[in-house]
């Protein structure tokens, strides 16, 4: 399993927008090979800006990379920087992907 994960610093005032441009966009991703789940998440708020996560979840490192190079990818990432998004961010996004090296569901956990 690969975790592929983009961080966002997010100025105050824009979190909504910035919201809404993920829940409104076409993602393309759901029928790429290998795609297990995404989810945006909303962490910490600091002084200057609100921390957001892109998190998505891929069967093996090989698909994520697979999907970087396709025409879906591409087409999800058309308008990201467009004007029309109107999000002030502070620097762009942040990559980080990590490989699985342990997994437990729910059957795993501790009683």
């Amino acid at each position: 399993m690969f975790i592929a994960t983009n961080r966002f610093k997010v100025k105050h005032g824009s979190e909504a927008e910035f919201e809404r441009v993920w829940r409104e966009r076409d993602t393309y991703i759901a029928a790429v090979p290998g795609f297990v789940a995404f989810d945006l998440c909303r962490g910490a708020e600091k002084e200057e800006y609100t921390l957001y996560i892109s998190h998505t979840v891929w069967a093996s490192k090989a698909d994520f990379e697979a999907w970087t190079k396709s025409d879906a990818f591409r087409l999800a990432h058309k308008d990201a920087g467009a004007a029309s998004n109107r999000v002030n961010y502070i620097g762009g996004p942040e990559f980080e992907g990590f490989e699985s090296v342990l997994s437990l569901g729910p059957a795993e956990k501790a009683a």
